[in-house]
């Protein structure tokens, strides 16, 4: 059988074999939870952005994203201080 022949009979037998459900890795688990923190920020800018150019005409939608991501970091100069 042919090359393009013997995918496509075998094709199917093969996507059977390889399906496995892999297991996120716990080493994984705080860089998912900062990545769902950053998009939650994201989504928050989204919405709050037009009240927010109501109040301050000026503010580049980046500005205003930037202000909610420094918000919500804590200070690492202020670490170990009451």
């Amino acid at each position: 059988m042919g090359g393009f022949a013997w995918r496509r009979a075998h094709c199917g037998v093969s996507k059977m074999m390889t399906r496995r459900y892999v297991q996120p890795r716990d080493s994984c688990g705080p860089l998912n939870q900062q990545a769902r923190n950053d998009i939650r920020r994201f989504l928050l800018a989204v919405r709050s952005y037009p009240d927010r150019v109501a109040q301050e005409p000026r503010i580049t939608f980046e500005q205003h994203l930037s202000s909610l991501f420094a918000a919500a970091k804590p200070d690492p100069r202020r670490r170990g201080r009451p």
